[in-house]
């Protein structure tokens, strides 16, 4: 979440009045993230978080995002669901963006995570493929490897600028990946950027997923890769196997990983990493001065995509 379009009181009072959630008390701008306009917005009915959709997200994805949120909700899984304005749509206009009112999700999401929160991630993230199973829309993953290359040539002018050699690196790495790459892995809607800051607790237990924007039609291993990097490792770097098992153990007692699955996860970690340090170096070079947001260090991930380049199988996850 982050601010990159500001938003008037006038616009916004006029914004407000076409949803039945009476007056404007409140409304704060949200840093965290890199995608979108975020706010806090607080009315005589509730709190409820204001979505602007800044120029990096395609506004024919946007169907699928609201409705994919309100199809899970309906299902049980606790994440924001939309609200309709009075015209009955849920997707409307401010200050000349695409723009979503949703409900706000109690809780925090984990500053340092423990084995309980992998574990509780393992289990919600299968619920969550699951629940999508019947979701009629497809969205491809623009983000997947069939787009890193044009990350990665869009980032090469700055790539040694972050760590010398980097843009070398990247390339011979990124052709590993692209020639690995496993085909006809079981697929659905996955959420593809499931960090901590999108998961929420009351304690120990989830309460809620959030920030639903990069969700498409993929390899559910791939979502497993994702959250293998983005909760199992450590601040030092090192990778917490404690963690991994606990994750693992969780998803599969409520959807079953096949063999394939297992063979590839250390190939789709790998690629996830790729994928986030090729985001973060291009973040990191081309994020406009004053915007409202906090750029992620593209080296963390290095260190992430090196790891997996050395191993074979599940077992390096702590499972047999």
């Amino acid at each position: 979440m982050a601010v990159y379009t500001e938003v008037s009181d006038e616009e916004l009072e006029e914004f407000v009045a076409g949803y039945d959630l009476g007056a404007v008390v409140s409304c704060k701008g949200i840093a965290e993230g890199v995608e979108n306009s975020n706010f806090l917005l607080q009315t005589e009915t509730g709190t409820f978080i204001l979505t602007l959709y800044e120029k990096r997200v395609d506004p024919d994805d946007l169907p699928f995002f609201i409705g994919l949120m309100e199809h899970l909700a309906q299902r049980g899984l606790a994440c924001p669901t939309p609200i309709h304005g009075r015209d009955g749509r849920a997707l409307r206009e401010l200050c000349g963006r695409p723009a979503a009112i949703v409900t706000f999700l109690q809780g925090m999401w984990p500053r340092r995570v423990a084995v309980e929160h992998c574990a509780q991630l393992g289990e919600v993230m299968a619920r969550m493929h699951l629940a999508g199973a019947d979701y009629p829309l497809v969205r491809p993953n623009n983000l997947s490897v069939a787009g890193w290359r044009p990350l990665l040539a869009a980032s090469a002018h700055g790539a040694d600028d972050v760590k010398p050699g980097l843009g070398e690196y990247l390339e011979a790495e990124l052709e590993e990946i692209e020639e690995g790459w496993p085909a006809d892995l079981p697929s659905g809607v996955i959420h593809a950027d499931l960090f901590p800051d999108n998961v929420f607790f009351l304690g120990k237990q989830i309460s809620g997923i959030i920030d639903f924007y990069f969700a498409c039609t993929d390899a559910f291993a791939y979502d497993i890769g994702i959250c293998l990097n983005a909760w199992c490792f450590e601040p030092d770097g090192s990778f917490n196997i404690t963690k991994a098992r606990s994750m693992l153990s969780a998803y599969r007692r409520v959807r079953p990983i096949t063999d394939e699955e297992l063979r590839a996860l250390p190939l789709l970690a790998r690629g996830a990493a790729m994928r986030f340090l090729l985001t973060r170096l291009y973040d990191w070079l081309h994020t406009p001065p004053g915007a409202y947001v906090k750029r992620k260090d593209p080296l963390e991930y290095l260190h992430k995509l090196r790891f997996h380049q050395g191993l074979s199988g599940p077992g390096a996850y702590g499972l047999d």
